[in-house]
C-alpha cells in the first residue's frame, strides 16, 4: 500500500514537474521575437533584450511573489528607453537601470506594493483590454515589409500558418492536455513550413540571437551630478511603468487563479532583476500580460515554469539559436493573436450598459489611453477620475436636519464632511438669524480631513464673531480628537 502511494506521489511529481518546463518552453519561446522587437524599439542590441529577458524571468521565478508570472524586457519600457539611448547613448540606459532597480527595491522596502490594491476594478479592466489590443496590434508588423503589408501571394501564406498556429491553439485542449496547446501550435506552423518549404520570415529574419553568457559591465557613464539629472527622471518613469505593469498583472493573475501573490515581494524581486541585468548588459523590465497568459494556459502555476523559462532563454542564446531562428514569425505571431483575444475582458464590453456611467468611462479612458500613451500615465487618470468620481458621490450624501428647542437649535449631521462637501456643510448655516446658543450633532456624521476642520472652524467664528456659542456633541473618539487638536474643543 505505502509503495503503490509513494508510485502515485512520484508519478504526480513528475506529471506537475512536465507541464511546468513544457509551461516554460512555451514561454520562453513566445518571449524571443517580442523581446527582440522591444530592443530594436529601444535602439540596443538584441541581445541586450535577451539577456534582461532571462535575467528577470529567473530572479522573479525564484523570489518573485507570483509563482507562474513570466518577466522580460517590455515594450512599454523599450517606448521610454528609446529616447535616452537616441539622446545619450546605451550606456546611460544602464546606469538608469540600476538607478531604476534601486527605486524598485525602495518601493519593496517601504511596503508600496500594498497601494497597488487600491485600484479600482474599472481601471483593472481597462488595463487588461488596453494591453489586449496593443499585443494584437504588435503583431501587424510582422504581416508587413518596409512599412507596406506583405505581397499577396506572401501575405496569405503567413496567414495560412497564423492560422494553423491559432486552430492548434484553441482546438487542441479539447481533446488533450497533455502538451500545451501554444507549443503544439508552434510546432505544427513549424513543420508546415520547413516540410512544405514555404518562403516566410523567420525569427532569425528579425535579428541573429547567438551570444555568449553575459559579463559584469559597469555603465560606462561620468558619475556626476550632472548624470543622475539626465538618468534620473527616466529612472523614475521606468520603475513606475514597470512596478504599475507588474502589480496590476499580478492582481489580474490573483483573480484568475483564485489565489493570493506578494506584491512588495514582486517589487522587490523586480528591482533585483532589473539592477543584476542593467549590470550583465541587460535593457530593462517587468512581468508580460502576454507571456503570464502563455504560461498560465500552458498549466504553469508554480515557479518552476519560470525559471524553466529563463533557464531555456539562456540555452537560446548559448547553444539553440540555428533552431529558434527557423522557427516562422507566424507560428508565434498566431499564438499571440489567441493570446490578446483571450486577455481582452469581453464581458465588459456588456457590461458598458449596466454598470456605473462613471465606471464605464473610467474603463474606456484608460483602455484608450494606455494604447494611445503608456500604461503609468492610463492608470493615474483612472485612478484619477475614479478618485473624482467618488468625492463628488459622497459630497453629495452630507445631509442635515434642524430641529427648534426652547433653549438652542439643533443640526442632525448625518454623511462624511471633507474636502469636496466642506462648502455644503457650510451653507447649511445661518449664524444671523439662529439663536444664542446652536448644536451640532455628529453621531451620523464624520470628519474626515484638514478641509473639513477648516470648515467647522469658520462657521464657529461666524457664530463666536455674534455672541452666540456653537457646541458640537455625539463626536467620536476619532473626530473629538481631531477637533481637539485642532483648538475647536475645550482639552479634556
Amino acid at each position: 500500500m505505502e509503495e503503490s502511494v509513494m508510485e502515485q506521489r512520484t508519478t504526480g511529481v513528475v506529471t506537475v514537474a512536465r507541464q511546468e518546463v513544457l509551461a516554460g518552453l512555451t514561454s520562453a519561446l513566445s518571449l524571443v521575437p517580442e523581446v527582440v522587437g522591444f530592443a530594436l524599439v529601444a535602439h540596443v542590441n538584441p541581445l541586450t533584450g535577451l539577456y534582461a529577458a532571462f535575467i528577470l524571468c529567473l530572479v522573479a521565478a525564484i523570489w518573485g511573489g507570483r509563482p507562474g508570472m513570466i518577466s522580460g524586457a517590455a515594450g512599454s519600457m523599450a517606448v521610454v528607453s528609446a529616447g535616452l539611448v537616441l539622446q545619450h547613448g546605451v550606456e546611460y540606459l544602464f546606469a538608469t537601470i540600476v538607478l531604476t532597480g534601486v527605486i524598485q527595491l525602495l518601493f519593496a522596502w517601504l511596503r508600496l506594493g500594498k497601494l497597488i490594491r487600491m485600484v479600482p476594478h474599472a481601471v483593472m479592466v481597462g488595463f487588461v483590454n488596453g494591453l489586449a489590443i496593443i499585443i494584437g496590434s504588435a503583431q501587424l508588423q510582422h504581416l508587413k515589409e518596409n512599412g507596406h503589408w506583405m505581397a499577396a501571394p506572401k501575405l496569405l501564406t503567413m496567414l495560412g500558418l497564423v492560422a494553423i498556429t491559432a486552430a492548434v491553439t484553441v482546438l487542441l485542449p479539447k481533446w488533450t492536455k497533455a502538451i500545451p496547446s501554444a507549443l503544439a501550435g508552434i510546432l505544427a506552423a513549424t513543420g508546415a513550413a520547413l516540410l512544405l518549404h514555404l518562403p516566410v520570415r523567420t525569427v532569425g529574419d528579425l535579428a541573429s540571437i547567438h551570444g555568449s553568457l553575459p559579463h559584469v559591465h559597469l555603465p560606462q557613464v561620468p558619475y556626476t551630478l550632472e548624470t543622475l539629472k539626465i538618468c534620473l527622471p527616466y529612472a523614475l518613469m521606468l520603475a513606475t511603468i514597470g512596478l504599475v505593469e507588474t502589480l496590476l498583472t499580478l492582481n489580474l493573475i490573483d483573480e484568475m487563479t483564485e489565489t493570493a501573490g506578494a506584491p512588495n515581494r514582486e517589487s522587490m524581486a523586480q528591482g533585483i532583476g532589473n539592477l543584476v541585468g542593467a549590470l550583465l548588459g541587460g535593457m530593462g523590465g517587468c512581468a508580460m500580460i502576454g507571456q503570464s497568459m502563455i504560461n498560465l494556459n500552458a498549466g504553469g502555476r508554480k515557479r518552476w515554469s519560470g525559471v524553466a523559462a529563463g533557464l531555456f532563454l539562456l540555452s537560446f542564446i548559448l547553444w539553440g539559436s540555428h533552431w529558434i531562428e527557423r522557427i516562422p514569425l507566424a507560428a508565434l505571431v498566431g499564438v499571440m493573436f489567441v493570446v490578446s483575444f483571450e486577455t481582452f475582458n469581453w464581458k465588459s464590453l456588456g457590461s458598458l450598459g449596466k454598470v456605473p456611467g462613471h465606471d464605464a468611462l473610467v474603463m474606456i479612458v484608460v483602455t484608450v489611453v494606455t494604447v494611445l500613451t503608456n500604461l503609468a500615465i492610463a492608470v493615474v487618470s483612472g485612478i484619477v477620475i475614479a478618485a473624482l468620481v467618488f468625492a463628488w458621490d459622497h459630497a453629495q450624501q452630507l445631509e442635515v436636519e434642524t430641529e427648534e428647542r426652547e433653549d438652542a437649535k439643533v443640526y442632525h449631521l448625518d454623511g462624511s464632511l471633507f474636502f469636496a462637501s466642506a462648502a455644503q456643510f457650510k451653507g447649511f448655516f445661518s449664524p444671523r438669524t439662529d439663536p444664542d446658543r446652536v448644536v451640532l450633532v455628529f453621531e451620523q456624521a464624520r470628519v474626515l480631513d484638514g478641509s473639513a476642520l477648516d470648515a467647522i472652524a469658520s462657521v464657529q467664528e461666524k457664530y463666536a464673531k455674534l455672541g452666540k456659542r456653537m457646541e458640537m456633541v455625539g463626536l467620536s473618539q476619532h473626530c473629538d480628537r481631531l477637533l481637539r487638536r485642532k483648538g475647536l474643543l475645550p482639552q479634556a
